[in-house]
């Protein structure tokens, strides 16, 4: 069973059933969904647009590229054996090989 047993209301019916709480029920709505409406510059200089991001991935740092290469599986099970962080280890090994060797 998809859904909910309790409610098939559609999303509409369920605006206009907010928009209808009585005034002074503890409850106000200015009629503007958050995911809607765009911030304003007041919002995005203090840092509360960081508090209404959407949940997921985090944004990632400039700094680094995702590329898809082979390792043998040995290398892998150690570096994946040794918990979760495996990728950071491996990429300051790789940055500490890199201090010594030229990559020729």
């Amino acid at each position: 069973m998809s859904g909910s047993a309790t409610n098939n209301m559609t999303r509409e019916q369920v605006k206009a059933a907010v928009r209808a709480i009585p005034a002074g029920s503890g409850y106000v709505w200015d009629g503007v969904d958050d995911d809607d409406r765009p911030l304003t510059e007041a919002e995005l200089s203090t840092g509360l647009a960081v508090a209404l991001r959407k949940r997921g991935r985090p944004v990632g740092t400039a700094n680094k590229e995702q590329v898809a290469i082979r390792f043998d599986r040995e290398v892998l099970d150690s570096f994946r054996n040794a918990g979760p962080g495996w990728q950071t280890r491996m990429n300051d090994a790789l940055r500490d090989w890199l201090k010594t060797h030229t990559p020729a």
